[in-house]
């Protein structure tokens, strides 16, 4: 299991895209998901299927809006471009969007679906208490949904390590750029006698995963016990 530097390198880079996707993504995905969870609005139904649709489209095809949308001559990247010299295209920032568009709805979902189990009168009661609505989010909501924010936080970091086709589409595969885990791996499979550095991969795949999993269950266990839902 000794690593080159160049395996360090991969697992150091994806760790560093995941731990930004779900960063980047989780107070976005807390606030979309309180707002399909809480409120009724005009197009609610059309901006559910919007964030649920990288699960069910071919992550290419997700890559390819990516790349016209972000791209350096894309609608938003060739004007980020422009102004701020910003381009998403062959490096880690890019792999960061790809990850972070891939694993918004897992992050989304697993909030929604906790709000959603909140007492709602606990909330109304507060309320009557002459709390404010915000007041009532930060002390009681807030608290209540923590296992469902971790959970989220955790698919969001799984999806991340594990997303291939809109990374690949989008900002390629380029060692020491954006080559995270899968693309390495992919990489790899097409070299002759590559077995043994396909395997390491492989297995430190799954253990990062395994780990992810059980440090979110661990995680979920000591914040349901301190708010007294264990």
């Amino acid at each position: 299991m000794s690593l080159t530097p160049q395996e360090i390198d991969v697992i150091l880079l994806s760790l560093k895209v995941a731990i930004w996707c779900v960063g980047l993504s989780l107070l976005p995905a807390l606030g979309i998901a309180w707002l399909l969870a809480r409120r009724d609005f005009y197009g609610k139904s059309l901006l559910n299927l919007v964030i649920h649709l990288p699960i069910v489209l071919p992550p290419v095809v997700v890559g390819y809006f990516l790349l016209v949308t972000l791209g350096n001559r894309g609608i938003v990247g060739g004007w980020l471009h422009e102004q701020f010299g910003l381009s998403l295209i062959f490096n880690w920032k890019g792999v960061v969007a790809a990850t972070a568009v891939m694993a918004f709805p897992f992050i989304t979902r697993a909030i929604r679906q906790a709000i959603e189990a909140v007492d709602r009168n606990l909330e109304v009661a507060a309320l009557t208490l002459g709390r404010s609505r915000l007041t009532v989010f930060l002390t009681i909501t807030l608290p209540l949904i923590l296992p469902g924010i971790l959970a989220g936080a955790t698919l969001g970091f799984a999806r991340a390590l594990g997303e291939f086709g809109a990374t690949i589409t989008f900002v390629a595969n380029v060692p020491g750029e954006t080559q995270t885990l899968p693309l390495a791996i992919y990489a790899l499979l097409q070299v002759p006698g590559s077995d043994a550095a396909v395997l390491r991969l492989v297995l430190l795949s799954v253990l990062l995963a395994f780990a992810a999993i059980a440090l979110s269950e661990w995680l979920a266990r000591r914040t349901a016990r301190k708010i007294g839902l264990g």
